[in-house]
């Protein structure tokens, strides 16, 4: 009996130094669920969305982080990115991703527009709905074909993609970047405060973390029940 209330004491101090265990994550302070259920892409695998702009300075700080989960991420889980549309001056920087996709430039350059705008100031994002060709004139100090960066970027095809990402922003109820939501219910951001240290600080390492104990509630949740 001695060595049984030693343990459960333990448990209670572990659970008051390290947050909320296993199965534990909390409604409106770790995550919160979207009213309207998003459908996924992933088929079978659980489907991880980050929904980011590359003009904000929370996406940029969580890069390095977000760059380490995904090496060591579960291997039924399924990583995408969509860039956050909240306004119209962040269109150019949405557009500015899909051309990278449509390109094969993301694994290149994506990190390389973070550091520009957030690092080395090579282009003020603010500036860019009236006159993009600073970010043109970067992308070509980059080694990028200029010409055919211009004829992607104004395409069709970007502008589709564009103007999707606009209304899936919308669909998903992004308040804000950065928001990564989980199997389309489950909307999680490192702001939030049950991801935060107990100072109330950004910390990711305990945002990625929860990020793993809620993809493990719908894993192990059945895939049938709210879909």
């Amino acid at each position: 009996m001695k060595f049984l209330k030693q343990a459960l004491a333990l448990a209670a101090l572990c659970l008051a130094v390290g947050g909320p265990a296993y199965g534990q994550l909390v409604k409106g302070s770790n995550y919160e669920l979207l009213e309207q259920p998003q459908p996924t892409e992933s088929g079978k695998k659980i489907e991880v969305i980050e929904f980011f702009w590359y003009a904000c300075p929370h996406c940029n700080h969580m890069q390095p982080s977000l760059a380490a989960w995904l090496k060591r991420k579960p291997a039924d889980v399924e990583f995408r990115r969509i860039p956050a549309v909240l306004q119209d001056s962040w269109l150019q920087l949405a557009r500015t991703y899909y051309t990278l996709e449509a390109m094969g430039l993301v694994d290149k350059l994506h990190h390389a527009v973070f550091a520009a705008i957030h690092e080395q100031h090579a282009f003020d994002p603010r500036y860019l709905q009236r006159d993009p060709k600073p970010l043109f004139d970067w992308m070509a100090s980059k080694g990028v074909d200029r010409q055919k960066f211009v004829d992607t970027y104004n395409s069709f095809a970007v502008t589709s993609r564009t103007n999707r990402a606009t209304d899936l922003t919308r669909n998903y109820d992004v308040p804000y970047t950065p928001v990564l939501v989980v199997d389309g219910r489950y909307r999680i951001s490192p702001s939030m405060k049950g991801n935060s240290n107990p100072n109330g600080n950004t910390d990711y390492d305990r945002f990625f973390q929860n990020l793993d104990q809620l993809i493990a509630q719908v894993r192990n949740r059945p895939r049938a029940a709210g879909k």
